[in-house]
């Protein structure tokens, strides 16, 4: 999935961007969560109800597999004592073949690059993609740096909610943000617009991010 480079640790390159760009109006630094963002896409709801259908289908479909092979054990240690050694041989034979197809289903359905793997890519990606578009489309020039709170390995410990411009990336996106729970950047600065304020370190400030907005989202991952 789209990440934004970070060959530093996330904090480190923070404090080096805001040294640099303090004496020009460090507020060019921004912050947006995409969690919350893909959260308001109707698009993205319904790929994750489809994909959920298709993983509980598809995991229905191994747990009958499993319980064959149970029913089938069960019958085998049941007779057993009236088998004779070759017919032994063939009902065990016949376990472990199901078992290593019930083991191979799973594989591809579930592996690291299995079925659902391949359907999340077809179905997310894009909105994914849409999402980074508009992201740099509404920064400009005038930010530096976009920093995302909402994926898994964010390492943002403090930021003004003043920054935050998932808004307007809703906006750019022709989608109106959530009144419960939303970004608090003011509507009269966007993005790629010079803030007429100066230090945000003046600013207070708030713990990012807000209860409902949390990290552990998707993490964005930059087309090629």
């Amino acid at each position: 999935m789209l990440r934004m480079p970070r060959t530093l640790p996330l904090l480190l390159v923070m404090t080096a961007l805001l040294a640099v760009t303090r004496p020009a109006m460090a507020q060019r630094i921004a912050f947006v969560n995409t969690k919350y963002i893909l959260e308001q896409m109707p698009e993205y709801g319904a790929a994750q109800k489809e994909l959920d259908r298709l993983s509980k289908q598809w995991q229905d479909e191994i747990d009958e597999r499993y319980q064959q092979i149970k029913r089938l054990r069960d019958a085998y240690n049941a007779e057993a004592i009236l088998l004779t050694e070759e017919m032994k041989r063939s009902r065990l034979e016949e376990i472990e073949q199901r078992e290593r197809e019930a083991r191979d289903l799973q594989k591809k359905r579930f592996g690291p690059n299995g079925d659902l793997f391949k359907k999340r890519q077809e179905l997310i990606q894009p909105i994914q993609d849409r999402v980074y578009n508009a992201i740099k489309e509404v920064a400009g020039t005038n930010y530096i740096a976009v920093f995302d709170i909402g994926g898994q390995s964010s390492n943002l410990l403090f930021a003004s909610e003043k920054y935050d411009k998932s808004d307007s990336v809703l906006r750019k996106l022709g989608i109106r943000p959530s009144k419960e729970g939303g970004a608090t950047g003011r509507d009269d600065e966007e993005f790629g617009q010079p803030s007429e304020e100066g230090d945000p370190s003046k600013d207070g400030g708030t713990t990012p991010p807000p209860a409902d907005r949390g990290g552990g989202g998707q993490d964005i991952k930059q087309p090629r």
